[in-house]
């Protein structure tokens, strides 16, 4: 009888050291099967905002520094969305001598800040949008800046034109540069607000 017990206790205990090994087992494949579920986060490329934009952009240098000197970075780097007609390098090259310059100066900022601000527009207008609302208007729509003036927008030879309010016309030469918080069009001449 003692035997039995014995053997009975071996049998139990062999059966419970087996089960565990088994239980351990398991529970490292399903702590393996977690590991190998977890995955890194993917990290997909963000397209920066307007600023960013811009700034990465050669063309725009000269509208950098004066969003920097305007104190519009943090503005147009908001969360929009934004349609920036953005003036390039040349466009600002057409002003008369010296006029960037004296825009850049600190006692210039608010009439710097104007004119940056006529150029860009609440919402994101792609060029389709905007060919298709001057179409349904009769050739010319006209928005509000966020400066508070407003742009007549228009075709010539199927590119989109911008006329100030001072009757001085630019063209789009670059149509949706894509942005974070909206989109660019660049254009070939600095418009002006009244």
């Amino acid at each position: 009888m003692k035997t039995l017990k014995v053997l009975s206790i071996c049998v139990i205990a062999a059966f419970f050291v087996a089960s565990c090994g088994e239980k351990k087992k398991e529970m490292k494949e399903e702590a393996t099967e977690e590991v190998t579920e977890v995955k890194a986060p993917t990290v997909e490329p963000t397209t920066p905002n307007i600023v960013g934009v811009a700034a990465g952009n050669d063309s725009f240098t000269t509208l950098v520094a004066a969003v920097k000197a305007a104190g519009l970075v943090e503005t147009l780097s908001g969360e929009g969305p934004f349609t920036v007609f953005a003036p390039t390098n040349e466009a600002f090259d057409k002003l008369p001598e010296g006029t960037v310059e004296s825009l850049l100066t600190p006692e210039s900022k608010e009439a710097l800040t104007g004119i940056l601000t006529y150029h860009v527009v609440s919402g994101k207008f792609e060029a389709a949008a905007v060919i298709e609302a001057i179409n349904a208007n009769d050739g010319k729509f006209t928005v509000p800046t966020v400066q508070g003036g407003s742009i007549d927008l228009s075709l010539n030879d199927g590119k989109v034109m911008l006329t100030d309010a001072k009757g001085g016309t630019s063209t789009v030469v670059i149509a949706d540069v894509a942005a974070s918080n909206g989109v660019i069009h660049a254009l070939d001449t600095v418009v002006m607000p009244e």
